[in-house]
């Protein structure tokens, strides 16, 4: 490829090793933070992420010519690293050699996207001069920029709602025919994914013969066949149960689900079912599918709303942006799909959600485009697919209160089963809180009178049926009328004012009241403060039964309504059409829902004055960030949330298995079967308890040669509360690593300390170093930078502990900060309580350290350390590593002169042979 001529206007780069300017006439000079700023002020300049330039320069209304905006205008739907690394290899360009040389960067990758405009074999040229119009308008500052080198088209472009292709309806797909798989057949099938020149690994073929038993006929109903899957990294596990998967598929005409709890996994998970399926069958429907639930997808009524005024300024322009995307999109999915996860970041924070269906308020086939609809599209062609990839939540609630029983799942894989129990606890759970309330009203009643947008109540939706059916349209008035009784727009500075309105708002009122004044820690840090819902004041008790009794009101027209619109489908009139009745069918559907909701507060409230139910643990909230207050809630969760699941995915299903590489508790004990302790969690964690059925106990152990291939430091002189000393440590680890490591925190405060120490001194080293929480850049987009770049350092907490797949060079060091012990919160000390105590807190911290060190080797090449910047840590503890890992206990210098060195393994006469650690550097506490 040519080297494009640069775009002769000035550039800026900012990094945390200093700032650079360069002229349009092509001179580049470090500059101080105060002239960078000056410069962006004077002139539009080039800039890549601006956000995050902006960040790194302290001043955030920068703003300027962004090469991402750009990129996205060019190429959407595109994949593409933010950073001047990653645009310089999607545009094949070559990477600038270091900070100072990006300003002459950006100025030829801008270069090279205005090029691309005037390529006549430029694929994205479709719409291309329409969004430009409407951007001009805008003020986008990039229109002026490209108005010359994009042509105006001979014919007029179409409307991108005219563009887009409708779905087609199909005929419900037969249920799946009752066969079985020989081994052999499954064995081949495995061969066959893998392919003539993959190693045979016994233990893939073992695991995939396991998996394949949950495909046999059922023996009796609500007996499905459950197994649970240990399978190490490295066995091969997507191929191990996509083998017998999709062999089933083809002989029983079925479909497989195949859930998962990360979105990274499903991306993966998508690319090896290529090995399986084509992309498209003869008919040109697709065999496999990737569900999420609504709020992922681009909602195209919120799209033409925005586009037709319902956004302004910044907003508008990522409207139109979305708009170009929504052309090429693979699937409409805007939360882990195909559009970039930093474009909502250049612009205001909920610009994305905002044109999703955040609220459940979809209208179904009442919506114009609905024919062309991402999600009906994605619920149609998964009801025809071979293979369903999912996540854990949608799986459960599709499970709960799917539209069609015909298309709940039947064959599940959780894959990431370990977090099965986590997605229950969540599914399963009922909040009343003001956030929750007011979304109800607002789905009932419509907006208040001062809100922009088209959100529409019961009355709009609904108005066809009102007119023509008297019961109906008096159920309507009924529930708007009732529905005032929730919280409304300023409900939560009402309640500071003591001046709350209605009996919701009354209620929340109490329990604020009650929660701070039972607060032990003085709202200390700002954080949430929570308190159980026992012992409460009369005036708790007496606000809870008026909110009953309201909620009732409300739910019973709903109830009527619903009723009505049964009867309506029972007995259409003449101008129901096929669209309307699919309209009413999803009003039912929302009602049944909403309904549900209301019983289930009705249920919560009831109980506040009584007894307290053994089943649950209930607790009243004040929901607060950095000290400011957002929600006001009262929570109740399943004691064991595996027994609804138990009853509402595992009974109907016919085979379901849970698969993870930390599905069990990696413990020693002197007393008892080792692996009947270890398989005890996974079992009491999947719901199997609950059901007749006996599961199959699968366990495949990792072809990895750990005590070779990594090694665990536990560093002993970190004292705990150093925070100058902990940042130097991590600082000192990054410099020994050159780059590559994941650093996990325990708290969010402590990161942002840490990384702001030591960010301005690794890069001037040639370190780059990111972090969540700091960066305004989304966690998926953050996991891609660190891959993306040998050198790069990624600081996290918790969402970086699990689904992080980072192989080779640039993740070779893991380091904790500490031990993750179980926040003490009222649901954990529940179960805790329930569950053996302190056991139940080193099984949990067991499995995160567990699924920690695994982001460390994922491939046999992968090599590296796991590093413990504290000295309280439990020998108990120690057997969440892999066996045959070596296990130091040593001072810092000592850890960095090993990872330095790249030590791994057993080099020291001195290590205990049972154990593999190093005795000499155990304080007598840990002997």
């Amino acid at each position: 490829m040519s080297k494009p001529a640069p775009l002769p206007l000035p550039s800026l780069h900012a990094s945390h090793s200093g700032n650079w300017l360069r002229t349009s006439t092509g001179a580049t000079e470090a500059a101080s933070k105060g002239d960078a700023i000056m410069a962006a002020a004077d002139t539009p300049v080039l800039l890549l992420n601006a956000p995050l330039v902006a960040n790194r320069l302290g001043y955030p209304d920068l703003s300027g010519l962004d090469l991402l905006e750009l990129f996205a205008f060019v190429h959407p739907a595109r994949f593409c690293v933010p950073t001047p690394r990653g645009l310089a290899s999607a545009l094949e360009l070559d990477e600038p050699e270091g900070d100072e040389a990006v300003p002459e960067f950006l100025q030829l990758a801008a270069g090279a996207l205005v090029e691309e405009c005037e390529n006549p074999e430029w694929f994205e040229r479709a719409g291309a001069w329409s969004s430009l119009q409407s951007l001009e308008r805008l003020r986008w500052p990039w229109a002026q920029v490209l108005k010359p080198h994009i042509a105006r088209p001979d014919r007029a472009e179409k409307w991108l709602f005219s563009a887009l292709p409708e779905w087609e309806e199909a005929g419900e797909r037969g249920a799946p025919r009752q066969v079985e798989m020989p081994p052999a057949d499954v064995t081949a099938k495995l061969d066959e994914l893998t392919g003539d020149k993959a190693e045979k690994r016994k233990g893939q073929q073992v695991y995939t013969q396991d998996a394949a038993k949950i495909f046999a006929p059922r023996d009796a109903r609500e007996l499905p066949h459950v197994a649970l899957a240990q399978a190490a990294t490295g066995i091969g596990k997507t191929l191990g149960y996509l083998a017998p998967s999709s062999l089933w598929a083809a002989r029983s005409g079925g479909t497989v689900w195949v859930s998962t709890f990360t979105k990274n996994l499903q991306r993966q998970l998508r690319t090896e079912s290529r090995r399986a399926w084509p992309a498209k069958r003869a008919d040109g429907t697709p065999p496999v599918v990737v569900r999420k639930g609504r709020e992922n997808y681009l909602c195209l009524l919120n799209l033409e709303d925005a586009l037709q005024g319902g956004f302004a300024g910044r907003p508008a322009i990522l409207a139109h942006l979305v708009a170009r995307w929504a052309s090429f999109t693979r699937d409409g999915d805007m939360i882990g799909g195909d559009l970039p996860g930093w474009l909502g970041t250049l612009f205001r924070k909920r610009g994305i959600a905002a044109l999703t269906d955040q609220r459940g308020e979809c209208i179904y086939a009442g919506c114009p485009h609905y024919r062309k609809c991402f999600i009906e599209r994605a619920a149609r062609d998964s009801a025809q697919a071979d293979l369903v990839i999912a996540n854990h939540a949608l799986v459960m609630v599709n499970a709960a209160r799917g539209r069609d029983h015909a298309q709940r799942p039947t064959r599940i894989i959780f894959d990431e089963g370990h977090h099965v129990f986590e997605a229950a606890d969540s599914t399963f759970a009922a909040t009343l809180s003001g956030q929750e309330a007011i979304e109800l009203r607002r789905w009932i009643i419509g907006p208040e009178r001062k809100n922009r947008g088209r959100r529409r109540g019961l009355s709009a939706r609904l108005a066809d049926v009102a007119s023509y059916d008297e019961e109906g349209g008096e159920a309507i008035d009924e529930a708007c009328e009732k529905a005032s009784a929730l919280p409304g727009d300023g409900w939560l500075q009402r309640l500071h004012e003591d001046a709350a309105l209605g009996p919701v708002e009354e209620l929340l009122a109490a329990v604020r009241t009650v929660t701070y004044a039972r607060d032990e820690k003085g709202q200390e840090a700002g954080y949430g403060i929570e308190t159980e819902a026992s012992g409460l004041p009369g005036e708790v008790i007496e606000a809870s039964n008026a909110a009953a009794e309201a909620l009732a009101r409300i739910r019973i027209p709903l109830m009527k309504l619903g009723a009505r619109l049964e009867a309506i489908m029972a007995d259409p009139p003449d101008w129901l059409d096929g669209q309307g009745r699919a309209r009413i069918e999803g009003a039912r559907f929302s009602l049944s829902w909403r309904v549900d909701l209301l019983t289930a507060w009705e249920s919560l409230l009831v109980r506040l004055g009584g007894p307290a139910d053994p089943e649950f643990v209930d607790w009243l909230a004040v929901d607060r960030s950095d000290a400011r207050e957002f929600d006001v809630a009262i929570h109740r969760r399943w004691l064991d949330p595996m027994k609804p699941f138990a009853k509402v995915v595992l009974e109907p299903a016919h085979g379901v298995m849970l698969t993870s590489a930390t599905l069990t508790d990696r413990i020693e004990t002197e007393t008892g079967d080792p692996q009947e302790l270890q398989w005890q969690s996974a079992i009491a964690r999947s719901g199997v308890a609950h059901i007749e059925s006996q599961p199959l106990l699968s366990q495949a152990d990792s072809p990895f040669d750990y005590a070779k291939r990594a090694e665990v430091l536990i560093v002993t002189d970190v004292r705990k509360g150093d925070l100058p000393g902990l940042a130097g440590a991590y600082a000192r680890m990054i410099e020994a690593s050159e780059g590559g490591v994941l650093g996990l925190f325990t708290a969010i405060r402590r990161m942002r300390a840490v990384h702001g120490r030591i960010a301005d001194r690794l890069a001037r080293e040639g370190l780059p170093i990111y972090a969540q929480h700091v960066d305004p850049i989304d966690t998926g987009t953050l996991v891609d930078i660190f891959r993306d770049d040998p050198k790069a350092s990624l600081l996290g907490t918790d969402a970086l502990r699990d689904g992080v797949d980072v192989p080779g060079r640039s993740l070779r060091c893991v380091v904790l900060e500490a031990v993750p012990w179980p926040r003490p919160n009222i649901l954990h000390k529940a179960r805790r309580a329930a569950n053996g105590g302190s056991k139940y807190d080193d099984r949990i911290i067991r499995a995160k350290l567990a699924q920690a060190f695994g982001r460390l080797i994922r491939n046999k090449d992968d090599a590296g350390h796991f590093v413990v910047l504290s000295s309280a840590f439990p020998s108990r503890l120690l057997s969440a590593f892999p066996k045959g890992t070596m296990v130091r206990r040593v001072t810092l210098d000592e850890a960095l002169a090993r990872v330095k060195g790249g030590l791994i393994g057993e080099d020291d006469a001195h290590a205990d042979e049972d154990t593999g650690i190093l005795n000499d550097n155990i304080p007598d506490s840990f002997v």
